[in-house]
């Protein structure tokens, strides 16, 4: 297992769109998460995907954020639009087993990446 590598984080205004992006290895047969923490606060879910391709979103992204992947190049995709300053936070990419979707705990996840900046500015 590769750990997972996020990339694609910056600064945006209120209302702009980003995408992130996770490399990662054999995510097409584990859970994949998304998360988020922003200073002073407990880490996130913000959304999962599982082998079938099946996607979660939590209430406070649904809707604004689509999670995907390419699967030639096993890479994994947040899209998020219409961003808000609250939106803002170190985003994490994150693996498990197929077993633990579609949990929402980051302890049920194994492998995390380092993590990208999302700045919001309002």
């Amino acid at each position: 297992q590769v750990r997972p590598m996020e990339s694609g984080g910056g600064s945006v205004q209120a209302g702009g769109s980003l995408r992130l992006s996770c490399q990662a290895s054999s995510y097409s047969r584990q859970c994949m998460g998304w998360f988020r923490q922003a200073p002073g606060k407990e880490r996130e879910w913000v959304g999962m995907i599982d082998p079938s391709g099946s996607t979660d979103y939590s209430d406070s992204v649904k809707g604004r954020f689509t999670i995907s992947r390419d699967n030639t190049k096993n890479i994994l995709y947040l899209d998020m639009n219409t961003l808000k300053p609250e939106d803002a936070a170190m985003y994490y990419c994150a693996a498990g087993s197929y077993r633990i979707c579609p949990s929402r705990d980051p302890a049920s996840f194994i492998y995390w990446g380092p993590g990208t900046q999302v700045t919001v500015s309002s």
